[in-house]
Order: structure tokens, then C-alpha cells, then sequence
């Protein structure tokens, strides 16, 4: 039985409430935010943080983003400010609706029956990270919905480690800075996240899989879109005239690398992923994304689209053929590097709680992504779920203990020192 400390009724009461609610994004919207059911986490965290006493807590009623404050404990307001943001969204993957959150305490490691009527199980043979958390207490779905452990684990430790520095003014630490935002799963990346009101002038987002991980590296990004403007006649009298656009989409795939695709990489390799096609003779349209960790290498993967689309120009005409590439996020690394002591000071707060921090290239973004190259250095902490965007999610309790203690450790080192 892993032992519980003062902080496992909080995390785990808080979880299952936040889970309850469906706050699933929707990329095909465009409002903002893209669902208005967003606004009912909001809220929530919004009476919930006036409860406890948090400074300036404010509810962008526009941009669904929440705000607070908790005021420095060192003497005269001092110490080294500090944010954390984490998003309230959850993936539009799986059902996010009527969620049923349980708790299986003290695991076996074996099968895990989530819903006995419809036959739906779980069991370290088709999930082997279930392994590591033997005699541990997890909360689980019920088989039909995802959970929204990300990042409501990470709101959960957020909102008990500010309820615990607010009740307790000896621990010390400088001001704290903290935002909940929406649409993360779905692109938002904190686009809408106010800079000058949020405060601090470094941060830290909390999400991702795994205890003790943390990102200072992500990809660089684009997302592009061919347009093909074909011709259709009737193909008996199609020969000279017809210029199927559906044919030229598929030629345009055809010239992308075969083995760089997702599929066949790992690690720091980049790759070109085709998201959707959709076409007819008379129109088609190439939906893809160009990821890589390097930035000439993701400049050169750029170019190369561009040379594919110049090449169908000029077999079919300019006037049939474009080409879009817009920026997703860029690589937080070039960033972050530039502030050593962020990733100092996690690595010292996550092996003060007793973790051995663990990083690789993270092969996607990060609200960090965005908010390191829009001026807020924004590293990763892994919020400790498993199993994200499925049926099959699942939260450690006491990962969520343990994130509550990072940050109590991360605070502290940020408090010691001055900007």
C-alpha cells in the first residue's frame, strides 16, 4: 500500500469533480473558446479560488481564461516571480460526456474490469505501464468516456498546492502567478492568455504522461494546405481537357518521403503528416502538418512543400495550384536555454521530492510552445496521467501528491533568490 500524504483526499476530491464536467474543445469551431461549456470549469475554478483567498482572481468572460495571484511569503513581497499554466479542455478524441470517474485502490497489477456490463477491461498485457503503479490508488473511467486527467490532474495539484500555500504564510516562497486556459487540445496554445495581467515573467506549464518528466524541447511547427482547382468533363470526351484534381492531390502526396512520416520515426526525427484529403475532379484539398526539433532541417522541410506545390504549377498551371503554410508553435528550446536556472530549479524541486527527473524531445507542443516565443520562457512538468485522449485514461493519486510537492519545492528554490 503506497503510502498517503496530507494532500490525497484534495487531489483525488478535486479530480473526480473536475472530471464531471465536460469541457471538451472542438477544432472545427471558430469561437472562442470553441466550446462555451469551457466557461463551467471556468467558473468553477474561478469561485473556488476566491474561496481560498487567492489575490486578483479574474474571469476573462471572452476569452474563457482564468486568472490569480498568491502573494509572496518573503520579507518585504520578495523572491524570484513565478507562473504555472494549465489548460481546461479536454481532447475531442473520446466522449468527454457524462464522465464517471471511480478510484481502485491498492492495485494488484492485474486485470482491471471498467465496465463489467459492457465487457470493457484493462490489463497490463495491453498496457504495461499499469505495472509501475502496483499498491498505488488510481481513478479510472468506466470504460465508455475518457477521464480529462490532462491536464485536470495538473489543475487538481495547482489548485491544492495554491490552497496549501495560501493556509500555511510560513512556507516560504516569492509571488505565484497562476492562469487556466482553454482550446489546448485543439491548437489554442494560450493564444489568449493576457501577459501583463498573468504577471510573472517565467513559467511553467504542467501536462503530459508519466511522473517526474519534464520538456524543455519540443517540435517546430507548421500546418499546410494544398488547393487543387481542377476541370471536369465527361471523361469519354475527357482526353486534352480534364484536369482531375483528385489525381494531382494524390501526385502531391506521393511526392512526400515515404519513411518520413510518423509512423517511421521517432525521437528527434521530423516528419510530414498528411491529416486529411479531401477531393473530386473538380476540387481537392491536401490538409498536412511539418514537424522537426531542428530549425534548418524544418525550414528545409518547408521549402521542400514548396517545391512540390512549384512542380504542380508547372505541370498544370499556377493559376490551379495553392500552397498555405501557416506557423503552429516553434521549438521552446531556443527559448528556454537562454534561462538556465528554470530547468535547475525543477530538476532540484522534482529529486527533492524523491523522483529522478527524467526528458527526452518531446514529439508534439506544449502551451509552452507558443508561450516561450511570445516572451513568457515556459518550460514542461509532467502532470502524471496515463493513457491521454482515450477510453482507457487513468490518474495515479499519488502522482498528483507528488506534483503538489514539486511545485512546494519549486517555489521555495524560486523564492531564495531575486530576478
Amino acid at each position: 500500500m503506497y503510502p498517503r500524504t496530507e494532500f490525497y483526499e484534495q487531489v483525488k476530491e478535486r479530480l473526480i469533480r473536475y472530471a464531471k464536467v465536460d469541457t471538451q474543445s472542438d477544432g472545427s469551431s471558430k469561437t472562442t473558446p470553441t466550446t462555451q461549456k469551457q466557461f463551467d470549469l471556468a467558473r468553477m475554478l474561478f469561485d473556488e479560488l476566491n474561496a481560498i483567498g487567492a489575490d486578483d482572481v479574474y474571469l476573462d468572460e471572452t476569452a474563457c481564461v482564468v486568472y490569480a495571484k498568491l502573494p509572496s511569503t518573503m520579507p518585504s513581497g520578495g523572491g524570484r516571480p513565478v507562473g504555472f499554466v494549465t489548460h481546461m479542455d479536454t481532447a475531442p478524441d473520446a466522449s468527454g460526456t457524462n464522465v464517471r470517474p471511480w478510484v481502485l485502490e491498492n492495485y494488484d497489477g492485474g486485470r482491471i474490469v471498467l465496465n463489467e456490463a459492457q465487457g470493457i477491461a484493462m490489463s497490463p498485457a495491453e498496457f504495461p505501464n499499469l505495472l509501475a503503479y502496483v499498491g498505488q490508488d488510481l481513478i479510472l473511467t468506466d470504460g465508455t468516456t475518457l477521464l480529462g486527467g490532462d491536464d485536470k490532474a495538473a489543475i487538481a495539484a495547482v489548485m491544492t498546492f495554491a490552497e496549501h500555500v495560501l493556509s500555511h504564510p510560513e512556507i516560504p516562497h516569492g509571488p505565484v502567478s497562476l492562469a487556466f486556459t482553454p482550446d489546448e487540445e485543439v491548437g489554442g496554445l494560450a493564444k489568449d492568455l493576457d501577459l501583463d495581467r498573468f504577471g510573472a515573467k517565467v513559467a511553467y506549464t504542467l501536462d503530459g504522461d508519466h511522473l517526474g518528466f519534464y520538456m524543455d524541447e519540443t517540435f517546430h511547427a507548421s500546418h499546410a494546405k494544398l488547393t487543387v482547382s481542377g476541370r471536369s468533363v465527361h471523361p469519354a470526351t475527357a482526353k486534352g481537357i480534364m484536369v482531375n484534381a483528385a489525381d494531382v492531390a494524390s501526385e502531391f502526396c506521393a511526392m512526400l518521403p515515404r519513411f518520413e512520416k510518423p509512423q517511421y520515426t521517432a525521437g528527434r526525427e521530423g516528419f510530414f503528416h498528411v491529416i486529411s484529403i479531401r477531393a473530386s475532379c473538380e476540387h481537392a484539398e491536401v490538409s498536412l502538418i511539418i514537424r522537426d526539433h531542428d530549425r534548418t532541417q524544418f525550414e528545409q522541410r518547408e521549402a521542400y512543400v514548396r517545391k512540390c506545390a512549384d512542380a504542380l504549377k508547372a505541370a498544370y498551371g499556377a493559376e490551379r495550384i495553392d500552397l498555405s503554410i501557416e506557423q503552429s508553435y516553434r521549438n521552446m528550446k531556443e527559448i528556454v536555454d537562454r534561462h538556465p536556472y528554470l530547468i535547475e530549479n525543477l530538476v532540484a524541486a522534482i529529486r527533492a521530492a524523491g523522483i529522478e527527473p527524467k526528458t527526452e524531445p518531446f514529439r508534439g507542443g506544449t502551451d509552452g510552445s507558443a508561450l516561450s516565443w511570445r516572451g513568457l520562457p515556459c518550460p514542461n512538468l509532467s502532470a502524471g496521467y496515463e493513457n491521454a485522449h482515450g477510453r482507457f485514461e487513468y490518474v495515479p493519486i499519488p502522482s498528483m501528491e507528488k506534483n503538489v510537492e514539486i511545485l512546494l519545492h519549486l517555489c521555495r528554490r524560486f523564492g531564495e533568490t531575486e530576478e
